[in-house]
Parts: C-alpha cells; structure tokens; sequence
C-alpha cells in the first residue's frame, strides 16, 4: 500500500458535468492511485495466501464463534430476568452508547499507534468482560444491573478496537485485496454466526447462560495467539498520523466534503439505528408472536446468519464496490423487513430472514469497502470510527424507542416500522447522490425501453444527453 503521504490516493471530486452514473463517480478512484488496483486478483478466497491474514481470519473465527454465543445468552438471560423487550434494547444501547459519544477518538488513537498492538489490548479486555460475566453467573448472583454494566465496558473497549481492526485488514492484505478481505471478513463472522448461536442455544437450554459466556471469554486466546504469531515484517507500512491538535475535526471536515463518503455514512446511520435492531425484533417474535423459546430465537439468528454468509461469499467475488448497489439493497431490505413483520407463519417469517441477512450484509460490505478505498491512509482510522460510530453508535438511539414500540404496540409494527424507516432512508440518500453527480432519474415505462436509468441532467439551451444507464 501506499506508503507517501497518502495524498495520491485520495478520491477525485464529483463533477457537475459527468455523464457516468452517480454512484459510479462516487465511488471512483483518482487516477495513478496506488491504494487502489488496476487489475485486482482473481478467486473468491485469494486474501488467505497471505499467511498474516489467515492467522488473522482463524482466530478471528474462532473468536466470533464465542461472541455469538454471548450475544444469545446476554439477549435471553435479559428477556428471562425481566419479561421485557424493551430492557433488551437498553442491554444493547448501553453496549453501543460508547461507539456514539466517544466513537471518533477510537479513530484518533487508531491513526496514531501501532494496529497491531492495539488489538492485543482491546482482545484481551474483551476475553476478560465474557469471564466476567461467567463468574457471576455461574455463581448465581447475576443481576440485570450486571448484564448492563458488562455491555457498556464492552462497548468502550470495541471504541477502540473497532476502527483498529478495520484498518489492519489492509495493512495484512495490501489496498489490491481490501475489497475481498473485507467480504471474507463478513464471511468468517456470519460462519460462526452459523455456529455460536446453535451452541449457545443448547447451553442454555441444558446447562444455562453462564457456561457460554465462559466459552465466549476463554475463545479470545485464538485472535491474540493470532496477532502474536504474525511476521511483522510482511504487514503493508502505514504511516501513522503524527500527534496534534484539530485532529478529531479534521476528520469530520474531510468526511463532510466528499458526498462520496459522507452519505453512505448517513445511510448506514440510519439503518443501524433503526433497521438493524434484530435482538429486539427476534426475542420478541420468538417468545410472543411464534410462542417459541431461546431455540426458536437462535435458530432464527441462525437462519439470518446462513443468510449473511451466502452475502458475505457473494460479495467476495465481486470485485468493485458501487454505491448504487448500496442504496438499491437498502432499499430493498426495508421492504424484505415489512414483508417479515406481516409474515403469517413461522417458516415464511424464516425464509425472509434468510433474504434479510444476505441483503444486510451485501449493505454493510459494500458501504465498508467504498468508504475504506475512497479514503486517505493517514485519515482512515478516523473515518472508519465515523463509519463504525453512526453504524452501530445510532443503536442507542434507536434501541429503547424500538423496544418501547415492540413493548407497546406489538413485535409487528416494531419490526415494520424499522422496515419502512430503512426503505425511506435508502430512497432519499440515492438522490442525494444523483444530485451530487449532476444526474437525475428517467423512468420511461414503454415496451421495450430500458424502464429506469440515471441521465445528465439538462443545462438550459443544452439538449438532453442519454448516455448514462441505471
């Protein structure tokens, strides 16, 4: 990867007058750019020659695999304490109220030191939040109090560990196979998305939440065995970005003057705040509207995860990001998510979740590629805070509401107004990127005409030009 000033790979601006799609424009890179490839590498696995990052990815696997776990005792040992879907959306605000008030510093401090060690830190703090959680427990003195606090630490550790783990991807792989580690990466954590859940459902229904939250602290051996391992001589050199005032709003101002990045960001914000609330959604459906128990709720994590790997492998084969892909499959998973809530059956309602997942994680790869390649080095820990931030930092804001309505109105309406807050979101961020690239939509519904496509739009005294298809 580039290791100059980074200057070089910074994306060019969007003119008024392109005749190309707008979120083709957005998403291209400047000429003679070093951080991205001319001809990118073919195979849908080619990120694991290089041995840095199969460590990576094996014990990340491993790792997530625990997480997952966690994930499904934390939600049910909640429900189970309280009786209340609402106190499951607090569980999750308070793990994601950190990423939202201090999410941009993790950034700062990510530019700044070395990744790598970083992540020994913040892996090993994780590891020690599940044991925890295990202790108490397994001791019998849990309290939901407990479960509370253990989420907000969590939450401030993955502060800093997030944006940290986003940026090393490159640094293990190099800017040519970014676009496909970042999908692989999807893939591994939707794999033990298949696992952990499966698990940690029979855990609890035989021998209770605590063994799994053991098994999830004991898992983070794997990464830090992994990062421990690593030649540090074959990892891609970043230049680090120096210690110094206004960082933090530098950040945000080059965030704000590239449409390219910055409503991918919006869209994203608005989907994990309100779209991506599956914890609520899932408990709520599996013990009021199907009448099931943790099973049934990890077997539709489950399903959602075979769901998302079979995303994650599709986006591992492709081998650019656009954003118009992005915001049609934004669009089309709030609708997916409006179809769910009115589902009539158990296995309707199951067979979406599986179009849900993959269509979730094709919004989360692309939107995570796009912005990482269209991005500086030196900046992209901290556009990748901002990105993290308003993705998963939004679920305080948008749990508690979300769990009240799901308490109050019904699991229904809590998942379809989700639904319909995502499909509004999508519509309006694909024209503010039309705008930005001097487009605007044709729809022509004759026979045999192209039914929608993105044309230039039309200068006074200009005829108008149709070069450009959706």
């Amino acid at each position: 990867m580039s290791t100059g000033s980074g200057a070089d790979s910074a994306p060019a601006p969007i003119s008024n007058d392109t005749t190309a799609n707008a979120t083709d424009a957005a998403t291209a890179p400047r000429a003679g750019s070093r951080d991205t490839a001319a001809e990118p590498r073919a195979g849908m696995f080619r990120s694991l020659r290089v041995r840095n990052y199969r460590l990576f990815a094996t014990g990340q696997v491993v790792s997530n695999t625990g997480t997952w776990m966690q994930r499904i005792a934390q939600d049910w040992l909640v429900v189970s304490i309280t009786g209340s879907s609402a106190a499951v959306g607090i569980t999750t605000a308070l793990q994601f109220l950190p990423m939202l008030l201090f999410g941009l510093y993790g950034g700062v401090i990510a530019d700044r030191v070395s990744k790598r060690k970083l992540l020994l830190i913040t892996q090993s703090s994780m590891g020690l939040t599940g044991l925890v959680l295990a202790v108490l427990t397994l001791s019998g003195n849990v309290a939901v109090w407990h479960v509370y606090l253990m989420a907000f630490v969590l939450g401030l550790i993955t502060v800093v560990d997030n944006p940290a783990r986003q940026a090393f991807v490159v640094e293990m792989v190099g800017p040519d196979d970014l676009r496909n580690a970042v999908s692989l990466n999807s893939a591994n954590f939707q794999s033990a998305r298949l696992i952990g859940p499966a698990v940690a459902g029979a855990l609890i229904t035989s021998l209770g939440s605590g063994w799994a939250f053991l098994l999830n602290g004991l898992s983070f051996l794997a990464p830090l065995a992994g990062l421990l391992l690593m030649r540090t001589r074959e990892l891609h050199k970043v230049d680090r970005a120096p210690r110094g005032k206004g960082q933090l709003r530098e950040g945000v101002r080059y965030v704000a003057g590239h449409p390219e990045l910055i409503w991918p960001i919006v869209l994203v914000g608005f989907i994990g705040t309100f779209g991506f609330n599956f914890p609520i959604w899932l408990t709520a459906f599996a013990d009021k509207v199907f009448h099931g128990g943790a099973g049934l709720y990890a077997w539709f994590n489950g399903l959602m995860a075979a769901g998302s790997l079979a995303g994650a492998l599709l986006a591992a084969r492709r081998s650019t990001s656009r954003l118009r892909l992005l915001v049609g499959a934004a669009l089309l998973f709030g609708v997916l998510e409006m179809a769910a809530a009115l589902s009539p059956a158990v296995w309707v309602f199951g067979a979406l979740l599986i179009v849900i997942g993959t269509v979730g994680l094709t919004i989360n790869v692309t939107a995570n590629s796009s912005v990482q390649l269209a991005t500086d080095p030196l900046m992209r820990g901290r556009v990748m805070s901002l990105f993290m931030m308003v993705f998963m930092g939004g679920t305080p804001l948008g749990a508690p509401i979300v769990g009240w309505v799901t308490d109050a109105y019904g699991a229904r309406l809590g998942f379809l107004a989700g639904g319909v807050i995502s499909a509004l979101a999508a519509a309006g961020v694909g024209l503010m990127l039309t705008r930005a690239g001097g487009l605007r939509v044709r729809i022509d519904l004759r026979r045999g005409h192209q039914h929608v496509r993105f044309v230039p739009r039309q200068r006074d005294g200009e005829p108008e030009r149709l070069t450009a298809a959706a």
